[in-house]
């Protein structure tokens, strides 16, 4: 489903990749650990086309990560990026808009309620703009978002680490029982404790 075959990437000046070879199978997890700044974000980044490797080939599918494809592609991959990165809108406006737009389901907000829910966002939520929100509202707003989105590619980026502990192992447990493939970056210890998901320590 993914693959890196002799992928290196240069930024600044720096190398961040050589040669580098990786493979996520269909519906397979994978966590990448490691220190900082060792190209963990960046090779979220090259799945999306948000950076272009040097030499190699990044393929997903049977598709070959580049500009002819990069749409088509992208329409297949829910990214979490670290940051969170929202729009400061109301929050019942922007869900609606981004899923509405974006997923290819018949009815995508009618598990908006019932997710809210299972995240344990309360309703008035819904009211505020985003940029009202704490840390651990937007990683469960930018999650909700995912799960009504429904996509098949999976890519997130420290996605609980705003989360207590109990939120962290519930979403844990719900998210790699999901029918995906899915690549996170995490320093939470919590995703090492199941064995659905293979361990890449870089």
């Amino acid at each position: 489903m993914i693959r890196f075959d002799r992928v290196s990437f240069e930024r600044d000046g720096k190398q961040i990749f050589s040669n580098l070879n990786l493979e996520v199978k269909s519906n397979e997890k994978l966590l990448i650990r490691g220190k900082s700044g060792i190209g963990k974000s960046s090779l979220l980044k090259i799945l999306l086309g948000f950076e272009r490797i040097d030499s190699g080939q990044v393929v997903i599918g049977n598709r070959e990560v580049s500009p002819s494809h990069i749409r088509e592609i992208r329409r297949q991959i829910f990214y979490l990026s670290q940051d969170i990165d929202l729009k400061n809108e109301i929050v019942s406006v922007m869900v609606k808009e981004i899923v509405s737009y974006h997923s290819q389901k018949h009815d995508p907000l009618k598990q908006l309620k019932p997710m809210m829910q299972f995240l344990e966002m309360d309703d008035i939520l819904l009211t505020r703009k985003t940029a009202e929100l704490s840390g651990g509202e937007r990683q469960r707003l930018g999650l909700l978002i995912g799960f009504l989105l429904d996509r098949p590619i999976w890519l997130l980026d420290e996605p609980t680490s705003a989360l207590e502990e109990e939120m962290k192992k519930k979403l844990v447990l719900y998210i790699l029982d999901l029918n995906k493939t899915m690549i996170v970056v995490s320093h939470d210890r919590v995703w090492t404790d199941s064995d659905r998901i293979r361990i890449e320590r870089w």
